[in-house]
């Protein structure tokens, strides 16, 4: 049976750019059956059948003179939304795979004020995660993180060149040999809450930079509330993880 490259094939399939079907695949947000198609430019048989996941639309939790808080979808990039807000600058990032949480600065003087807030670790940072294997009680995870930001970031625990980071991690429920964990953190090293957790011995569900062997539609970790200065922002579980069993 014939085969051409994915990206080539979604494109004809769907009437769109070469280019638009690569980006669409690179976003992660093209599947046959139940798999993400990864490489753009893997072989494929012409005949496929897509499905294309569009993230939901951008929520906005609140706004005023300062401040927008946005209810990140999963699968989005954090600076896209940036670019969305006019006259918005993030104040902190999440990973494209998490979901939740997002918070903008609108005026020079208030960002700068975020800021500080952020270095001096005065922010609240709350998210909901389902892990591999079974949590039975509070864990504190403060081992430090180590990051090589050279093509795909991919942190490591390293003792010597590592920056301190803690995470405290908190059973919700368990269903099976999976866990729902309630996490917070004071610091903000990238890929904190999925290298810690992999460190333990259970890896975010979805999550195979970090070891995960379960499939799923993303990486299973979401940004639940934020307090920082006078706010406070929470934002609903998305329906992958409300419903996961």
């Amino acid at each position: 049976m014939a085969t051409d490259k994915a990206y080539k094939v979604l494109a004809i399939a769907q009437g769109i750019s070469n280019n638009k079907a690569k980006g669409l695949i690179d976003r992660g947000l093209v599947y046959v059956e139940d798999k993400k198609i990864k490489i753009a430019r893997a072989e494929i048989h012409i005949d496929t059948i897509f499905r294309i996941e569009y993230p939901d639309d951008i929520e906005i939790l609140y706004q005023d003179e300062n401040i927008i808080a946005i209810n990140k979808p999963a699968q989005v990039d954090s600076y896209d939304i940036q670019d969305s807000i006019e006259g918005a600058e993030l104040l902190h990032r999440l990973d494209r795979d998490t979901s939740g949480v997002l918070l903008l600065g609108k005026n020079k003087e208030f960002i700068q004020q975020a800021i500080n807030e952020f270095k001096n670790r005065r922010v609240e940072k709350h998210y909901l995660a389902w892990v591999e294997g079974i949590i039975y009680e509070e864990v504190e995870i403060d081992e430090p993180i180590f990051t090589i930001k050279k093509g795909k970031a991919f942190s490591m625990i390293d003792k010597v060149r590592g920056k301190k980071a803690y995470t405290l991690v908190k059973p919700e429920e368990i269903q099976g040999k999976k866990s729902k964990v309630n996490i917070e953190i004071t610091t903000g090293r990238t890929h904190q809450i999925r290298v810690h957790l992999a460190s333990i011995g259970h890896p975010i569900i979805g999550d195979e930079q970090y070891g995960s062997r379960t499939q799923a539609k993303r990486v299973l970790l979401h940004s639940s509330k934020m307090k920082i200065l006078d706010y406070e922002f929470n934002a609903r579980e998305p329906k992958e993880i409300r419903q996961y069993k």
